[in-house]
C-alpha cells in the first residue's frame, strides 16, 4: 500500500503545482488548475492510457484527500474570528442570507425540474451545494484593482464569512438527515428542524466552549520548551473539534471550521513573543501539501464522457445559471445610498472549496444502496465551480470599471 501511495503523491503533487502555476499565469486561482489537472489525469483512459486510473480509488490517496479538506476548512476559519463575525454588519448579513437563500431555491428548483426521478434528498443537497461563495477569487480581483477598502468590498468579504457558516450548517444538516434516513428512521418536519438546530447548536456551542477554553490551553502549552508546540496544539485542537462534530453525527469539516473560527492571534501571543511564527503560517506548508491532493482527486473523478450527454450538459448549464442568478438577490441586501449593487452580486458569484466539498460528500454518501449524487450530478457541480471561477474576475473588473468611469465622468462635468 505504501508503494502505491508514494507513487500517487509523486504524480499528484507535481501535476497540481504545475497546473496551479499555469492557472496563476492566466490570472485564475490555482484551485482551477488543480481541478483541471485532476480531470486530465482521470480521463486519460479515453485515449487508451489507463495506468493512472488507480489514483481515483487508492485508499491512501483518499485518506490524504480527506485529511486535506479538514485542514482546508481549518485554514478557512483561521483568518476569521468571532469578533470579525460580530463586525460584518447588517448589510453583510442580509447580503449573505439573500444570496444563500436564492442560490438554494434556484438550485433546488432546477434539480426538481431536470431530475424528476431523483430522491428529494438529492434535490435538497444539490440546492444546498450552491449556497456558499468562494470569496478568495473576489478578494484577489478587489486587491488588484485597489478596491479592498470600499463599502462594496467590506460587504462582500463580510457576507462571505456568513456564507461559509450557513453553507457548512447546511452540509451538516443534510448529511445528518441522510444518515437518519439510511439508518431506517423517518424524517418529519420536526425531526428535520431538530437536525438543523443540532448543527447550529454544535457550531455555536463549540464557539462558546472554545472561546473560554483556548486562552488557558495555549497559555499552558506556551510553557513547553519543545519545538513545534504551537503547531502540534493547534492541529490537535482542530482534530478534536472535527472528531466531536462526527460524534454529534455531523460532518467533521464543520468541527474543523469551528476550531479555526475560535482561534485568534491573541491566543498565540506567548509563542510570538519568543520568536515563533503565527499558527496560520505554520499550517500553510502542511496545507500546501495535502489540500491540492483533494482538488486533484475531485477533478480526477469528473468523467468528461458523462458531460457529453445532452442531459448532463443541460444539468451543468442549469445549475450554473441557478448559481449566478440566485446570488443576484444579494443586491437587495446592502443598506445605504450609492452602493454598487451589481458589483456586490457579481462578487458573490464564484463557487469553490465548499461546493467541491459538498460534491465529494454527496458522491461518497450512500442512501438506499446508491450514492446521494451520481456521476452526472457530481460532474455537473464540478463544472459549476469551474465556470463561476473563470467568469467572475472579468465580470467584476468590468462592473467596477463601469462605476469608476461613471464617477470620473460626473467629476469632469461642470455644474450648471
Amino acid at each position: 500500500m505504501i508503494s502505491a501511495l508514494l507513487l500517487s503523491l509523486a504524480i499528484i503533487l507535481p501535476a497540481a503545482k504545475v497546473a496551479g502555476h499555469l492557472a496563476s499565469r492566466l490570472k485564475q486561482p490555482p484551485v482551477l488548475g488543480e481541478l483541471l489537472a485532476g480531470a486530465l489525469i482521470g480521463n486519460l483512459p479515453l485515449i487508451g492510457f489507463s495506468a493512472l486510473d488507480f489514483l481515483k480509488t487508492d485508499p491512501g490517496v483518499e485518506l490524504l484527500a480527506q485529511l486535506g479538506v479538514v485542514l482546508l476548512l481549518f485554514r478557512v476559519g483561521l483568518p476569521t474570528t468571532i469578533r470579525d463575525m460580530r463586525k460584518v454588519g447588517l448589510s453583510a448579513v442580509l447580503t449573505a442570507l439573500l444570496g444563500t437563500t436564492g442560490s438554494f431555491l434556484f438550485g433546488w428548483g432546477m434539480a426538481v425540474w431536470l431530475l424528476p426521478s431523483a430522491r428529494s434528498y438529492t434535490h435538497l443537497f444539490i440546492g444546498a451545494s450552491l449556497m456558499a461563495t468562494s470569496v478568495g477569487i473576489t478578494a484577489r480581483v478587489l486587491t488588484e484593482l485597489g478596491q479592498t477598502r470600499t463599502t462594496e468590498a467590506r460587504i462582500v468579504l463580510g457576507a462571505a464569512i456568513v456564507d461559509d457558516v450557513l453553507g457548512l450548517v447546511a452540509l451538516a444538516s443534510m448529511t445528518a438527515l441522510v444518515g437518519a434516513v439510511e439508518s431506517g428512521g423517518r424524517v418529519s418536519l420536526g425531526a428535520a428542524s431538530a437536525v438543523v438546530l443540532k448543527a447550529g447548536g454544535f457550531l455555536v456551542g463549540s464557539l462558546v466552549l472554545g472561546f473560554y477554553l483556548t486562552p488557558h490551553l495555549f497559555t499552558v502549552a506556551s510553557r513547553l520548551q519543545a519545538s513545534g508546540v504551537l503547531l502540534a496544539v493547534g492541529l490537535a485542537f482542530c482534530f478534536l473539534f472535527a472528531w466531536l462534530a462526527g460524534l454529534f453525527g455531523l460532518a467533521p469539516l464543520v468541527g474543523a471550521f469551528a476550531a479555526g473560527l475560535v482561534l485568534e492571534d491573541l491566543h498565540f501571543r506567548d509563542f510570538v513573543h519568543r520568536g515563533e511564527r503565527m499558527l496560520d503560517e505554520l499550517v500553510e506548508p502542511i496545507g500546501s501539501f495535502l489540500v491540492p491532493v483533494f482538488f486533484v482527486v475531485m477533478g480526477a473523478r469528473t468523467d468528461v464522457r458523462v458531460l457529453a450527454s445532452p442531459g448532463a450538459i443541460g444539468l451543468a448549464a442549469a445549475l450554473t445559471l441557478a448559481a449566478i442568478v440566485g446570488k443576484q438577490l444579494c443586491a437587495l441586501g446592502p443598506i445605504g445610498p450609492a452602493i454598487d449593487r451589481l458589483s456586490i452580486g457579481i462578487g458573490m458569484v464564484p463557487r469553490g472549496e465548499v461546493q467541491l466539498i459538498f460534491a465529494g460528500v454527496g458522491a461518497s454518501t450512500a442512501i438506499a444502496g446508491g450514492p446521494l449524487l451520481d456521476q452526472t450530478m457530481f460532474s455537473a457541480i464540478v463544472v459549476v465551480v469551474m465556470v463561476t471561477t473563470v467568469i467572475t474576475p472579468p465580470a467584476l473588473m468590468w462592473s467596477l470599471s463601469r462605476r469608476y468611469k461613471r464617477s470620473s465622468k460626473a467629476r469632469a462635468t461642470p455644474p450648471k
